[in-house]
């Protein structure tokens, strides 16, 4: 029997973990809360549970050399190490995660090794790659050309769900979300290049119209200069990778930016009430925070974004609850508290490619589009985009259907195109739409 060792056992492993017991597959998970494992393979006679830490060098080594491919669902900063062991071992490994620039050295080695590396293989990224990669590369083989791609995605509460002043809720980390909003970006618009820096992100935003579900707010994600390379799409004047949420969230978070909110500093907050912390944001000398931060944004003291930020309890005389941090943390830990999933909601995954090309003769929109809903009382649709595609991936390097060696992400027809089939079966597909233009 064939042995996957998944490393850690998160809000997304749970699909995963079926699927692979499901085929048959030994799967060891190993995390550091034991429980969160035990509660994944209870059952299964094919199932393993490991208490592991990740400063655990010598347990990782022995689980990777009895192991036929490695999973890690740990933090990024961590895939380089397992990745190290994986290659000394010559043993494949699977991550969604962003490939870090350590990661992308190892490449050589991982070829001389006999191993794949697979990355990128989740959601965003994953799905979206493997769904912009299959139309591309359909398109060149018309000899046709890609002038403007636009991707956009987001994992949100289904819309009856969406029913708190944020129309949001977390299915993933909610530190990873507010981190996210610190980002700068970078994207190509009518052959301009735009910089946003992070402070900004917020301010730079559009909209677009989902089916189904209306006009949805986007704004950029990180840097899409890269995917010009990355797609084979050189002759593209606008390349645009963003994140969808619910209409005003983009004021919201630019306001929160502003206060301050979401910076890292660490500072001792020794018993201070969150009142106290907001007054020192809005450098406020009165009692009346509410209108000291209104003066300090530059807006009126009855704006809904006031509404927002005090429904969060920020401007409570409560005590904050962690003794040191950054700004963020106790704005996450407010986020935690407030903008979770009730029994009986669903969330939703949203993924939307929109291609012009053109053709010898003519002019084309492709508009491709995934909407995915969670199954209430069993999986999310947030943990399915994410880890399925691994999953499937995972079947796929094992069985000896992918064969590439080295680091990788899906874009390669060989990984891509088994793994969209296979995810067709398990409800995971897109709708798409042409229009000559």
């Amino acid at each position: 029997m064939e042995k996957v060792l998944i490393l850690g056992a998160g809000l997304i492993s749970k699909p995963m973990v079926d699927y692979l017991l499901s085929k048959g597959f030994f799967v060891r998970v190993a995390t550091r809360t034991v429980s969160k494992a035990e509660a994944l393979t209870k059952g299964h006679k094919n199932g393993e549970s490991v208490q592991w830490t990740a400063d655990d060098k010598e347990g990782l080594t022995k689980m990777v050399k009895d192991s036929s491919l490695v999973v890690s669902l740990l933090p990024y900063a961590h895939h380089p190490d397992v990745a190290e062991i994986c290659i000394q071992e010559g043993k494949n490994m699977v991550t969604t995660s962003y490939v870090s620039e350590k990661m992308s050295e190892m490449d050589g080695r991982a070829g001389e090794a006999n191993i794949i590396i697979l990355n990128e293989i989740g959601l965003d990224p994953g799905i979206d790659h493997m769904s912009a990669m299959k139309i591309i590369d359909d398109v060149h083989s018309k000899k046709g050309v890609i002038e403007s791609f636009r991707s956009v995605c987001g994992a949100l509460p289904s819309p009856e769900a969406s029913n708190n002043p944020f129309r949001y809720k977390f299915s993933w980390s909610p530190r990873g979300v507010a981190f996210a909003g610190r980002n700068s970006a970078r994207y190509l618009i009518d052959g301009k290049e735009i910089k946003i820096p992070g402070k900004e992100l917020f301010k730079d935003y559009s909209t677009t119209e989902i089916p189904d579900i209306g006009r949805l707010e986007v704004y950029p994600n990180r840097d899409s200069i890269p995917y010009i390379e990355k797609y084979g799409i050189k002759d593209v004047n606008t390349m645009f990778r963003g994140t969808l949420r619910y209409s005003g969230w983009c004021d919201l978070w630019y306001n929160i930016s502003r206060l301050g909110l979401l910076d890292t500093e660490e500072k001792e907050f020794n018993g201070m009430s969150y009142k106290e912390f907001m007054k020192s944001l809005a450098g406020a000398k009165a009692d009346d925070i509410r209108g000291e931060a209104a003066k300090y944004l530059g807006i009126n003291k009855d704006n809904e974004i006031l509404d927002k930020i005090e429904w969060l309890s920020l401007f409570s005389d409560d005590k904050i609850k962690i003794e040191k941090g950054g700004n963020i943390d106790v704005f996450v830990e407010k986020l935690l508290e407030k903008l979770q999933y009730k029994d009986g909601e669903r969330d939703m995954v949203i993924l939307k490619d929109e291609f012009i090309v053109r053709y010898i003769n003519k002019r084309e929109k492709i508009i491709s589009t995934l909407i995915d809903f969670g199954v209430i009382g069993e999986d999310t649709a947030i943990a399915r985009t994410v880890s399925l595609p691994a999953a499937v991936a995972v079947k796929l390097i094992i069985e000896g259907e992918i064969k590439e060696k080295g680091v990788h992400i899906p874009t390669k027809p060989d990984i891509y195109e088994p793994v969209l089939r296979e995810l067709e079966t398990l409800g995971i597909s897109f709708r798409e739409d042409v229009l000559e233009i």
